[in-house]
């Protein structure tokens, strides 16, 4: 706002026509003060063009969002009228001119007053940005900054929600095509734009389209990582995987596990629920794990298990007995220390 109306004080009537060789086309930052260079004004020279005049019954034009391209038109325009007293820094091909300005005087007339006239594929650069200041730089390449207004299309955001099952989605937000305000990078050499690139969105009214798709499954591949363990204040929680896949759990249970196989020790080839074994069948205290209940299991030295149901008998107390294919196997296994994450469903 400090920035808008001190250009406001700076655009002001001017009675007499100037000489040609001045005119041009300008742009000013304002509005966008979050960024390095809000700051800078540009005016490009001409060689037909005449330095345009502010008619004094019209507002202030707002030159923040657009290049002006500035032709032939009389007495009728913009030019920079200075503040008395602004300390003026003139830089050009090496060399550095300062003045103060007089009473009334405007760009143009300051250049004319220090014999300062612009070849026609010169530009001016202005920098606004230290009060009392002006800074011009006279160059045939400048980089100033545009904001364009332009359509933007909407963004789809997928969110994962672990309590949809898998295979399932819902729209949650539609999305709405809107107006966004872009910043362009302009490069002007000798009077001609050379490149304009897009440099970021200051602000969009486009509406995000929300899609939320399911990740909760019953069964987890044995290939399936698991990378992530989210767990909520009541103890339940979800286990995350590498596929993208979710286990939701109702509950823990610290446990001791041990391992069996058929054929050993006495085992043979149906559970105590008339199943056969195989790999992923838990025997378990039924006081302790009901039968039917689904489970992950996850060693406290990071073997995992993975899923297991409660099919078999056996054993007592806190204790859990995981079905492996081969005696080596259970070997191998021994005896651990481990997580049941007691599934829901």
């Amino acid at each position: 706002m400090e920035q808008h109306n001190l250009l406001k004080k700076l655009y002001e009537r001017m009675k007499h026509p100037v000489v040609s060789l001045f005119a041009l086309a300008v742009v000013a930052a304002t509005g966008i003060a979050a960024t390095n260079w809000a700051d800078a004004l540009y005016i490009l020279t001409g060689v037909d063009d005449s330095t345009i005049v502010l008619d004094g019954s019209q507002e202030i034009p707002d030159l923040s969002d657009r290049m002006v391209r500035v032709t032939s038109g009389g007495t009728k325009g913009y030019d920079l009228r200075l503040l008395q007293g602004m300390t003026v820094t003139i830089e050009r091909d090496g060399y550095t001119w300062s003045a103060e300005s007089r009473k009334s005087e405007t760009i143009s007339s300051l250049f004319k007053r220090m014999n300062i006239v612009l070849s026609p594929l010169e530009m001016v650069a202005f920098d606004l940005s230290e009060p009392g200041k002006l800074n011009l730089t006279i160059a045939e390449e400048v980089t100033c900054y545009e904001i364009s207004r332009e359509e933007a299309p909407f963004q789809t955001i997928r969110v994962a929600n672990p309590d949809m099952p898998k295979g399932q989605e819902r729209v949650v937000q539609t999305g709405v095509v809107g107006i966004r305000s872009s910043v362009y990078e302009v490069v002007w050499s000798g009077g001609t734009i050379i490149s304009r690139q897009y440099v970021e969105e200051i602000d969009s009214t486009a509406v995000d389209e929300i899609i939320e798709y399911g990740t909760s499954t019953d069964e987890i591949s044995r290939d399936d990582k698991l990378l992530e363990v989210r767990k909520n204040e009541d103890g339940s929680g979800t286990l995350v995987f590498a596929s993208g896949a979710t286990l939701n759990f109702s509950g823990t249970k610290s446990m001791t596990a041990t391992a069996y196989t058929g054929g050993h020790g006495g085992v043979g080839y149906r559970t105590a629920t008339g199943t056969a074994v195989k790999r992923g069948v838990v025997a378990v205290d039924k006081k302790v794990i009901p039968l039917g209940t689904k489970m992950f299991i996850v060693t406290n030295d990071g073997i995992v298990y993975g899923m297991g149901s409660a099919e078999d008998t056996g054993v007592r107390g806190n204790v859990i007995d995981l079905y492996h294919d081969t005696y080596r196997q259970c070997i191998e296994f021994g005896r651990r220390s481990c997580t049941v994450y007691i599934l829901e469903g």
